[in-house]
C-alpha cells in the first residue's frame, strides 16, 4: 500500500503534525480549500450529539482559517461538492463512501476525492477526532492553548492531494495533567485527551479510568477502625486502627478476610454505579505504612516485595469480580514499594498494573542505560510485562514541590511516550501541574504532551519549535535559546533529580536566572503586539520565580514557625524586586498555586512575614 502525506498543509516552515497513517486508496485529483465555496456539511438525519459538534467544529474552524463558511445540511443536493461528516446514507453512496460499522471507539478515517470528503469515525469521539485532525493535517488549525487557536492566512489556493487516511491511537487512555486542560472540556476534546468528563458534545471519556489510590475511601478506618483495629495495618506490634488521614498516614491488613469482604463490595458497589466504566481500582494509599502483621510479612519475603501481599489480595477481589462482571478488569498501582514485580505471583487475567515511575530522573529518558534511576524502573517494567498483557503507565512531568521553577525535562517527552507505545503499554496518564493554572511552560507542555500521546510518531522537537513560534511569534528565539540553555545546563552538571526539587536540585542557578532576565528582556522587545507580550510575560514568571529562591528556602527552613526570622538584609535587598514582581505577574496572569499543596495566597502571607512587611505594605 502507498502512504499519503499530505505536504501541503499550511503556509507554516513547521509541518510538523503529519501522522504516517496508511493510504487504502488513492485518486488523482486534488481539491482547493480556497474555492469550495459551492460546497456543504453533510451529517446524517438526526446525527449523535458529538457527530452534530463535530459537524459545527469544522464549520467553525474551516471558517475562520479560509473565511469560507459552509452550510450544514441532512439532505444532498446535487451528486457532487459535499463533506460528509460521520456516516450516514448519503456518505456510503458516495464515492467516498464507507463504513465505520467494525470501526474503534476514537478510529477514524478521511477520505478526499476530487468532489467529496468523507470524515468518519467509530463511535463516540472517532468523528469528533477525525475533524480536529482534518483541520490540522489539512486546514493548518493548531489547538494551542484553550485560548489561542491558530489558523492560517487565507489564500487563493489552498490544494490538498487526494486520498484514504486511516488512524487508530495507540493508546486508548491519554491524559496530559494540567488545569489549563481539566478545565476547558472543549479544549481537552480538541488535542484528544479523552479522560476530561464534560458536555456530551465532547464525546465522553474512555471507559478506562485511572488506577488511583483507593483504601482510603474502600476501608475508611474512621468507620471501622474504633471496633476492628486488626483490619488495619500492624507496625512495630501496634494496629494503626484510627488517623487522621488515611490517604498519608494507613494501610489496611491486607490478609484479613473480614479487609476482603468489605473492599470487595466496595467494589461491586462501584461498578454497579459507574455501568460505562471498563476497569475499577484497588490499590494502596500514598504512604508507606503497609502491614508488618506476621501473614502480610511472610507473603511479602516468599515475593521479595510488599507488592506480593497487596497483589494476593488484588488477585482475590479480581477473582469475586470475575464471577459477576467478567468484562471488568481491576487494577492496582505498582508504586513506591510496591513497584518490584514479586518473585513467583502473577496477576489474574482480569488485573491491570499501574506502574509509576516517581523515583525516576525527570531528566535522562526512561530507558537511558547511564541513569541507574531509570535502569532499575526498566528492569520492573521488564517483569512486569513478562506476567502481565494490561500494563498503565503513571508518569510525571513537573516540579510538585515548586511549580513555577524551570524544569529542564522537555527533552525526555518524546523518547518516554515512544517507550511507553513500543513496550504495548495502553494507558498513559501524564501527571503535572492539575490542580493549578499557568505552571511553567504550562502550555507548551501540554502541547507537547497531548500531540504524542495523540500520535508518538510525531517530533517533541518539531513540536516545541512550532509551539513557540505560533504562540509567541516573533519573540520566540530568545524564549527557545532559554529554553536550550537550562536543558543543557542540567545535562552537563548530571542532573538526575526526581519531580520534587529546589532550584538548586535542577542546576538552577544565578548564571541560569541572569541569562532568562536577558532572554525575557529581549523577547519583551521582540513582541510584535500587546497579547503577545502578554505572554511573553506570563513565560518568565519562571525566571522571576528562580530570582527569589533564597527567600523560598528561609520560608521553607522555618515553615513551622510561629514568628519565623525575617530575611537577612543582603537576601531581602536582593530577592525582593524579584518577588514584588513575581507576585504581581501571578496576579495578574492568574496563577493560582505556587505547588501542589500550596496555593498563591498561602505562599505571600508566609513570605510577608519574612520580610517583616506590615499589614498593607507592599513588597
Amino acid at each position: 500500500m502507498k502512504t499519503i502525506r499530505w505536504h501541503r498543509v499550511t503556509r507554516l516552515f513547521l509541518p510538523c503534525l503529519l501522522i504516517p497513517l496508511a493510504a487504502l486508496s488513492s485518486v488523482s485529483a486534488d481539491v482547493d480549500l480556497a474555492a469550495v465555496h459551492e460546497w456543504d456539511i453533510v451529517t446524517a438525519k438526526g446525527p449523535p450529539i458529538p457527530e452534530n459538534y463535530a459537524s459545527t467544529e469544522l464549520q467553525d474552524h474551516f471558517g475562520r482559517a479560509t473565511g469560507i463558511r459552509i452550510p450544514i445540511v441532512d439532505e444532498v443536493e446535487g451528486p457532487d461538492w459535499h463533506i460528509y461528516v460521520g456516516e450516514s446514507e448519503a456518505m456510503r453512496a458516495s464515492p467516498v463512501g464507507f463504513s465505520t460499522a467494525e470501526f474503534g471507539p476514537e478510529q477514524l478515517r478521511i477520505v478526499v476525492g476530487a468532489k467529496h470528503i468523507a470524515i468518519a469515525g467509530g463511535a463516540p469521539r472517532g468523528t469528533l477526532y477525525g475533524i480536529y485532525t482534518f483541520l490540522e493535517e489539512h486546514v493548518g488549525v493548531r489547538f494551542l492553548t484553550p485560548e489561542h487557536t491558530h489558523y492560517p492566512e487565507p489564500r487563493a489556493a489552498h490544494p490538498i492531494d487526494a486520498g484514504t487516511l486511516d488512524f487508530d491511537p495507540p493508546f486508548s487512555f491519554r491524559w496530559s495533567y494540567y488545569g489549563e486542560v481539566l478545565r476547558n472540556p472543549d479544549f481537552a476534546a480538541r488535542v484528544r485527551c479523552n479522560t476530561i468528563l464534560g458536555d456530551e458534545r465532547y464525546g465522553g471519556t474512555t471507559g478506562r479510568i485511572l488506577i488511583n489510590h483507593t483504601f482510603g475511601r474502600q476501608i475508611p478506618s474512621k468507620t471501622y477502625g474504633k471496633d476492628h483495629p486488626e483490619y488495619y495495618c500492624e507496625i512495630d506490634g501496634q494496629r494503626r486502627a484510627n488517623v487522621e488521614n488515611d490517604w498519608h498516614d494507613n494501610e489496611p491488613c491486607l490478609t484479613n478476610p473480614d479487609v476482603l469482604r468489605i473492599v470487595t463490595d466496595a467494589v461491586m458497589k462501584h461498578i454497579a454505579e459507574n455501568p460505562k466504566q471498563t476497569n475499577v481500582a484497588v490499590s494502596q494509599n500514598d504512604n508507606d505504612k503497609y502491614c508488618r502483621c506476621g501473614p502480610c510479612s511472610a507473603i511479602d519475603k516468599r515475593e521479595g516485595t510488599q507488592m506480593g501481599s497487596l497483589l494476593t489480595f488484588v488477585n482475590a477481589v479480581a477473582d469475586r469480580v470475575a464471577e459477576r462482571h467478567p468484562e471488568i478488569k481491576v487494577g492496582t498501582l505498582a508504586y513506591w514499594y510496591t513497584r518490584q514485580a514479586p518473585a513467583r505471583l502473577k496477576p489474574r487475567p482480569n488485573v491491570q498494573i499501574q506502574l509509576c515511575s516517581i523515583e525516576c530522573s525527570m531528566f535522562q529518558p526512561l530507558d537511558d542505560p547511564d541513569c541507574d534511576l531509570n535502569v532499575a524502573f526498566c528492569r520492573d517494567f521488564r517483569k512486569w510485562s513478562q506476567i502481565c498483557d494490561d500494563i498503565a503507565i503513571w508518569n510525571y512531568n513537573t516540579n510538585f514541590r515548586n511549580y513555577l521553577l524551570p524544569c529542564p525535562n522537555l527533552r525526555a517527552i518524546e523518547p518516554n511516550i515512544r517507550f511507553f507505545r513500543d513496550r504495548g503499554v495502553k494507558a498513559v496518564f501524564m501527571q503535572a501541574a492539575g490542580n493549578a493554572v499557568g505552571a511553567e511552560f504550562a502550555g507548551l507542555r501540554n502541547y507537547i504532551i497531548s500531540g504524542l500521546l495523540w500520535d508518538p510518531t510525531r517530533s517533541g522537537r518539531n513540536l516545541m519549535d512550532e509551539f513557540l513560534v505560533l504562540h509567541y511569534r516573533s519573540a520566540a528565539p530568545p524564549i527557545r535559546r532559554f529554553i536550550d540553555l537550562v536543558h543543557d545546563n542540567a545535562e552537563r552538571k548530571g542532573v538526575t533529580d526526581n519531580c520534587f526539587a529546589n532550584a538548586a536540585d535542577y542546576g538552577i542557578d544565578d548564571e541560569i536566572v541572569a541569562a532568562g532576565f536577558e532572554a525575557f528582556d529581549k523577547a519583551m522587545r521582540l513582541a510584535d503586539d500587546v497579547e503577545v507580550r502578554r505572554r511573553v510575560e506570563s513565560a518568565s514568571i519562571c525566571v522571576h520565580r528562580a530570582a527569589m529562591e533564597d527567600a523560598w528556602l528561609h520560608v521553607l527552613e522555618h515553615w513551622d514557625d510561629p514568628s519565623p526570622p525575617l530575611l537577612t538584609k543582603a537576601v531581602a535587598t536582593r530577592t525582593r524586586p524579584h518577588t514584588r514582581r513575581l507576585i504581581d505577574l501571578c496576579i495578574r496572569h492568574g496563577v493560582d498555586r505556587w505547588k501542589e499543596t500550596l496555593r498563591i495566597e498561602e505562599a505571600v502571607r508566609r513570605l510577608r512575614r519574612v520580610y517583616g512587611l506590615k499589614p498593607g505594605e507592599p513588597f
